[in-house]
């Protein structure tokens, strides 16, 4: 990786909000899977696992990141779906299978897009209350 898309890409999440920080999360997963799927597909075993690994470690960390005293019953689907992401991808990852990474890319693409609407929503919410704000 060139210093410039290295520093861009640093730079870029350095000042991202928590929102956009969880798409970014969310998009990378979405990369390692499909990674993985393709591996397979080109019987690269090495990367298999490497993508895997990967696409692991983001949805750990989103599990990890779940408040569930806020987020109640929101959260504890959540963290199912998670434990299904990881519990598939190990399957894919042992059985050399991209089947089950079909449904990992499933449950990801998913959630990516009702966050990324959400997001939408708060964003167009507050532009909304600022107007409001501005005109009182």
């Amino acid at each position: 990786m060139s210093y410039g898309l290295g520093a861009y890409k640093k730079t870029s999440v350095n000042t991202a909000s928590k929102e956009q920080i969880l798409l970014m999360l969310y998009q990378a997963a979405i990369k390692n899977c499909k990674k993985s799927m393709e591996a397979i597909d080109q019987n690269n075993i090495p990367d298999k696992g490497l993508y895997i690994g990967k696409l692991q470690d983001i949805v750990i960390e989103l599990n990890n990141s779940l408040d569930f005293d806020i987020g109640g019953d929101v959260a504890k689907e959540l963290s199912a779906l998670y434990d299904y992401v990881v519990f598939a991808s190990t399957q894919a990852n042992i059985k050399i299978d991209k089947e089950p990474l079909e449904g990992c890319l499933s449950v990801l693409t998913t959630l990516y897009q009702g966050w990324n609407e959400a997001v939408k929503n708060i964003k167009q919410d507050n532009g909304t209350s600022k107007v409001k704000e501005q005109r009182a």
